[in-house]
């Protein structure tokens, strides 16, 4: 799967931005802390739910997804601390 920045760019899903994401979201969320594993499993959901719709998603797909997963999960602290991070 690729993604298109917001500069243009298009380069390869990374899951590990994904999971650093999630754990310092986490972090700040205080009263939400996801293990490293959790966030793994996170993350390969979004790519998995991603893949179905395209093939190139864009930098804020990735971002909605992500939020969506968490609140789901019941992270609601740590989806909007991961939505607030600089876009």
């Amino acid at each position: 799967m690729k993604i298109t920045k917001k500069n243009g760019r298009v380069v390869v899903y990374d899951d590990e931005k994904v999971i650093k994401s999630i754990l310092k979201a986490s972090i700040d969320a205080v009263t939400e802390e996801i293990s490293r594993k959790k966030a793994q499993v996170i993350a390969d959901e979004v790519f998995q739910r991603l893949t179905r719709e395209k093939d190139i998603i864009s930098t804020n797909d990735v971002r909605t997804c992500t939020a969506a997963i968490l609140r789901e999960k019941g992270y609601p602290k740590t989806a909007a601390c991961y939505e607030g991070f600089k876009r």
